[in-house]
């Protein structure tokens, strides 16, 4: 792969923190965001990148980057839409602000972000999303966060066919369970932590998933080998869903 430009977003932890040092050491040029401007320093200094502190809940500061990016002269080759937040919650009590939360972070907000970079990517330009499995297999407490990674499913599948003429290709990898902070950031303890990854030695993989499984078919997908994908997607999750 030729030296490009990735833009990841939520690259401060788990799969975007793992996709951008692997990016760097492949000699990429790497705009990284995140919502903790301490961790974003951090992760900016230690892999050379170029951070943004930008909340995929905040409109104004996704608006922001898109208008500095562009005024900047940054071209872009490839975005991973990866930040996103899983908050789980019991169907019958779910709350109208839970919901708006989850929404907001893993719709609204790469929605919007997408809009912002349109004016910065280049022809041809690769997006990912990182979604879940989540939307075609049930899961206990996952209704909401299930809702907002096939909303923004369906976001795709129309934007691919609005963006054609730009030259801008999505297309989708769903992660399994797979081990990052997002289970700590939920609320499980290490008993249930250990508990869940356990029991995924039962998998054809025989292991639980970490961040590194997710690199080489997102790595895909931003490559000129897939220039004639659209709408494809790559489930990631060592046969846990057979």
């Amino acid at each position: 792969m030729n030296q490009k430009t990735f833009l990841i977003t939520g690259a401060t932890s788990g799969i975007g923190f793992t996709l951008a040092k692997h990016c760097v050491d492949l000699g990429h040029n790497v705009i990284i965001t995140g919502r903790d401007q301490s961790k974003l320093d951090r992760v900016s200094v230690a892999f050379g990148v170029t951070g943004y502190l930008v909340d995929n809940a905040d409109m104004g500061q996704i608006r922001w980057l898109g208008e500095t990016l562009k005024s900047e002269g940054k071209v872009i080759d490839g975005v991973v839409l990866n930040a996103g937040i899983f908050y789980p919650d019991v169907f019958s009590e779910t709350t109208p602000d839970a919901f708006d939360t989850t929404m907001t972070i893993n719709t609204k907000g790469p929605f919007f972000t997408l809009q912002a970079l349109l004016p910065s990517l280049a022809k041809p330009a690769s997006v990912v999303f990182i979604s879940s499995i989540a939307v075609t297999k049930s899961f206990e407490g996952c209704a909401t966060y299930a809702a907002s990674k096939a909303a923004f499913e369906a976001i795709v599948r129309v934007a691919n066919m609005e963006l054609a003429n730009t030259e801008v290709r999505i297309n989708i990898v769903r992660p399994g369970v797979t081990a990052t902070e997002i289970q700590s950031k939920a609320g499980m303890t290490k008993e249930q932590e250990g508990s869940l990854f356990e029991s995924l030695r039962a998998t054809p993989l025989g292991r639980g998933l970490n961040s590194a499984d997710h690199v080489g078919a997102i790595m895909y997908l931003l490559g000129d080998d897939s220039i004639a994908l659209r709408n494809a997607v790559i489930e990631v999750e060592g046969g846990y869903l057979l």
